[in-house]
């Protein structure tokens, strides 16, 4: 048992509430604070869990069709720019993670890196980026869940889509309430079942796109609408690469996080990146791609009855519903956690981080999550809703780079990370870069709507809290 001893913070905002001076007690089974305590119910496999099952959802089955439809075959190369800007952040990520092993992830660092002011505007834009994340998945589970009931000769029509989509985020929110153990528990399960489904479809899929078993297929051009397209669409499917960093917001909660956050991080970016160019591949070695675009949402249910007929086509909505579940579900879990880590730092009201004391889970926090994401899940904007997170997320992992290289350059005394990023400065100086380049891929809706919430959360911070410091800010 050790006692915390990272930076705290000072002066208060319009309430009187300063930030948290915690004495936070560490131990191998729970992070204990005041008189609540965060259990460490996580290992490596939940964390790989989290990680790659929030990222498995999106990209997988959802974004093939319209990836092709923007950028043809060359959607696989779309996916692969996303997972290179992913390992670039991973790792100085992963560096910041087992120096500060704290539920709140990217927020943390960068309050700690780069002031209070920085951390508002991350900590209320992530906050909102998981919310667009999850809304955004919940209405891929919509489109599943009624492919579902049609391949089951329950035709019910797209206007169930929303219904369907409200009734699972609300339920997930119940469950993540009810502890992070159980919602754990569900997410090691769906990813385990997921990865099987996919393992399998893909190993036919890949043999038969390649003519080793039934017949090859007609080659298309690779990149017919040119290379600027990729870069459009690697700027849309990167919400895929979104799981890696949300394992850092439950670091609080992980088991030996000096070994696990990094491994857990990287792994699922390495993991997911590999799956997501061969689906690519596959999808669009049976269909060419304007083909595969009119099936929208749900094209891989099209891609799985070419391959495998009836058995593939439910194999892959049933792995569609799966994948949208977990990666919801993840989702609201780490959105709890950044507004909670918001909230004790007293950048937001301080009911906010209270703690169910039957439960062990934030469940204002979780409360705050939920409605939101509820009310985007009623827009069904997928495209929009998509980019939104992905810009957020952008430019949260862009000033994660930049935290690393602050607190590199001077060094606080606190500052004792378990694993440092290779490749140091040029690694981070390039993940921030590539980062912050991709947002200018993005349609002028996402970028207003992205630019907007920044702008707000920095009114946010001088209306509310302008007089609080965090210690550890340089």
């Amino acid at each position: 048992m050790e006692t915390e001893t990272q930076p705290t913070g000072e002066g208060t905002n319009i309430e009187g509430e300063a930030p948290v001076i915690e004495s936070t007690v560490e131990t191998d089974e729970a992070s204990i604070v005041d008189e609540a305590e965060l259990e460490r119910t996580l290992g490596l496999s939940g964390g790989l869990a989290i990680g790659i099952g929030t990222m498995i959802g999106a990209g997988i089955f959802v974004f093939p069709g319209l990836a092709a439809g923007r950028a043809g075959p060359a959607a696989a190369a779309s996916f692969a720019i996303g997972a290179v800007v992913a390992l670039l952040v991973a790792l100085p990520a992963s560096e910041l993670a087992t120096a500060m092993p704290k539920s709140g992830g990217g927020y943390y660092y960068i309050s700690r890196g780069l002031g209070a002011l920085a951390g508002t505007v991350v900590g209320l834009s992530l906050w909102f980026g998981l919310v667009f994340a999850t809304a955004f998945y919940l209405v891929g589970f919509g489109y599943y869940a009624v492919d579902t009931l049609t391949e089951l000769g329950i035709v019910v029509g797209e206007e169930w889509v929303v219904p369907l989509a409200l009734v699972v985020g609300a339920g997930f929110t119940v469950l993540n309430v009810t502890g992070t153990e159980n919602a754990a528990k569900l997410q090691n399960g769906i990813v385990a079942l997921l990865l099987s489904i996919l393992g399998a479809f893909l190993l036919y899929g890949g043999l038969d796109a390649v003519g080793l078993v039934g017949d090859p297929s007609t080659p298309e051009t690779f990149a017919p609408f040119g290379p600027f397209p990729v870069l459009t669409t690697a700027a849309l499917v990167f919400t895929s690469y979104l799981g890696f960093a949300q394992v850092a917001t439950v670091a609080g909660e992980m088991k030996r996080p000096g070994r696990n956050l990094p491994l857990a991080m990287i792994g699922s970016v390495l993991v997911v990146g590999v799956l997501y160019v061969l689906t690519v591949f596959v999808a669009t070695s049976a269909f060419e791609s304007a083909r595969l675009e009119t099936f929208g949402e749900t094209a891989m249910v099209e891609v799985g009855r070419h391959y495998l007929g009836a058995a593939g086509a439910f194999a892959i909505v049933l792995g569609g519903l799966l994948a949208t579940m977990s990666s919801a579900n993840a989702s609201i879990l780490s959105t709890s956690r950044a507004i909670y880590a918001v909230s004790k730092d007293a950048l937001v009201p301080r009911w906010a981080s209270r703690i169910n004391l039957r439960y062990g889970t934030p469940h204002v926090a979780l409360g705050l999550a939920g409605g939101p994401i509820l009310v985007l899940v009623a827009t069904g904007q997928v495209e929009l809703l998509a980019e939104i997170a992905s810009f957020l997320h952008l430019v949260l992992y862009g000033l994660i780079c930049v935290a690393l290289i602050a607190l590199r350059r001077d060094e606080p005394e606190w500052y004792d990370p378990d694993f440092r990023a290779p490749g140091y400065p040029v690694v981070p100086a390039v993940g921030a870069v590539a980062s912050v380049g991709l947002i200018g891929f993005m349609r002028p809706a996402s970028q207003l709507i992205g630019v907007a919430i920044m702008l707000v959360s920095a009114a946010w911070y001088r209306f509310y809290a302008r007089d609080v410091k965090l210690k550890g800010a340089l």
